[in-house]
């Protein structure tokens, strides 16, 4: 059996997939399976000892259909399921089973506060994907595979090696702490500290070091993605917005702590079958969610949902 696995973008939702990649691998016999995402995403993957034929595409249609027509699959399993998946599902013309993104009930809470989506984590709504071909969840979690060996002393050369791994970046500002909240929880954590981002976070984890002190290295934008992968798996804990270096730690089990804006654990993202896991939010806010997704900025301006998260109470778990 030849099985197409989609998942085309961003590097959380691609891990949090991995556990359907596993599970198909280990339980259908001689199965042989292929997984397309976008080129950007290719070091999430490309590792996974689970994946026969990985295929990268720009996003194109047509130059998906392309890479595989020839492969002849059996079953698509639709992981992302939009518009673009489904013209390619169409053009390869085999049977697929899609993923119930939960759209409509998503827009309910988001624009009338009603919330009735089911309690059930992505991974498991994931996992129903497959389940007629008679796949169930193993219970092992979320998979990362570095691939390369790495080591401290390579990237933390003038760093103490046992540390607080803290990701300040994400994607929309809505799901950031602003600068000030970095800095204090930063003041305010008594063991050396490694900030995690891409190069867009470099600049305000310069701020953050400036302001809180010695014990905060900046690794924002220094490292690629496994090499930041590794960096949270040698943490002693984590402390992460709404974003995909923290199912990487959740890949690797590490302690959690999330901080959650405009998006709430509600949505089914929280971090998965972790041993410790606390969630930060504001709680009481009428306003919040107000996007499934983010924004560019605060849509009320007050931005309460992360202006009025307690640093003291943070950064409590963190010294614990």
């Amino acid at each position: 059996m030849k099985i197409l696995i989609i998942r085309f973008s961003s590097i959380g939702d691609i891990v949090l997939t991995t556990p359907v990649i596993r599970c198909i691998k280990q339980q259908i016999p001689g199965v042989e399976i292929h997984y397309i995402t976008k080129k950007a995403y290719e070091s999430v993957l490309q590792f996974n000892p689970y994946i026969d034929k990985l295929h990268l595409s720009s996003g194109s249609v047509s130059e998906a259909v392309q890479l595989l027509k020839p492969e002849k699959f059996d079953y698509i399993i639709d992981l992302h399921h939009n518009f673009k998946t489904l013209r390619i599902k169409r053009a390869l013309g085999v049977p697929s089973f899609s993923f119930n993104k939960l759209n409509i009930a998503k827009f309910i809470l988001v624009h009338l506060m009603i919330n009735i989506l089911p309690p059930v984590h992505i991974v498991d709504r994931y996992l129903n994907t497959v389940s007629a071909l008679g796949v169930k969840n193993d219970g092992k979690g979320l998979d990362y595979f570095l691939g390369e060996e790495y080591s401290l002393e390579q990237l933390l050369p003038d760093s103490p090696h046992s540390y607080t791994g803290f990701v300040i970046g994400a994607q929309h500002l809505t799901k950031r702490l602003p600068v000030h909240k970095l800095i204090s929880i930063c003041q305010l954590v008594q063991s050396p500290i490694v900030l995690l981002g891409g190069k867009e976070d470099f600049n305000t984890g310069e701020a953050v070091v400036r302001a809180a002190g010695k014990h905060v290295f900046n690794a924002c934008g220094k490292f690629n993605l496994n090499e930041s992968a590794f960096l949270v798996k040698e943490a002693q804990q984590i402390i992460s917005h709404d974003t995909g270096l923290m199912h990487i730690a959740a890949a690797f089990n590490k302690k959690i702590i999330s901080v959650w804006g405009n998006t709430i654990p509600e949505f089914g993202m929280y971090p998965y079958l972790v041993d410790e896991h606390h969630a930060m939010e504001v709680k009481g806010l009428s306003c919040r969610p107000c996007s499934k997704i983010g924004f560019k900025k605060c849509p009320r301006g007050h931005f309460k949902c992360m202006n009025n998260q307690n640093e003291t109470a943070i950064a409590a778990i963190l010294n614990a």
